[in-house]
């Protein structure tokens, strides 16, 4: 038995859809394991760019991944309706860690689970840097349900592509 990423109750109030694209494809004809990545980076930028520009908006983060995790669940195929949920799971000091489900849209089956984590760094100085201030309350107030982003609604029930869901 594997020992989980997180627990599987942990909540989650974003999603991005995701389309898989033939280039997504090995010669299995299921998703690369690499891609699952790009499927995380994909939320990941979703996530930062949403979050920073609520206002008032936040000077950009400065980052390096330092560590990504993923756990696979089940085989992606090409025209598999999916979604990446994406959460802040913990900040630090200097870094701060998300935590990713990747799922059908169409039947809820968990595909696979991440975890990756993120170290505040100024690249004009090449060191890693405290997280802002601003960016630990941004996250903070979206996890803790006190913050609603623009267009987006997390009790959204008519699929709108804007829809925190991810789904269309």
């Amino acid at each position: 038995m594997r020992e989980e990423l997180f627990p599987p109750d942990t909540p989650f109030r974003m999603a991005v859809p995701i389309e898989v694209r033939f280039r997504d494809l090995d010669a299995m004809g299921h998703v690369n394991n690499a891609v699952y990545f790009t499927y995380f980076e994909h939320a990941r930028l979703h996530y930062l760019r949403r979050l920073a520009e609520v206002p008032p908006p936040l000077e950009p983060l400065g980052m390096i991944v330092a560590e990504a995790t993923c756990q696979y669940r089940a085989p992606i195929t090409l025209g598999m309706p999916l979604r990446v949920w994406i959460r802040v799971g913990e900040i630090r000091q200097r870094s701060f860690v998300f935590l990713y489900r990747i799922e059908r849209c169409d039947t809820g089956q968990v595909m696979a689970l991440g975890r990756s984590v993120q170290v505040a760094y100024d690249y004009a100085r090449g060191v890693s840097v405290p997280i802002p201030e601003p960016w630990r309350e941004r996250f903070r107030a979206f996890e803790e349900g006190q913050l609603e982003l623009a267009l987006s609604s997390p009790s959204r029930s008519d699929g709108g592509k804007d829809d925190h869901r991810g789904c269309p």
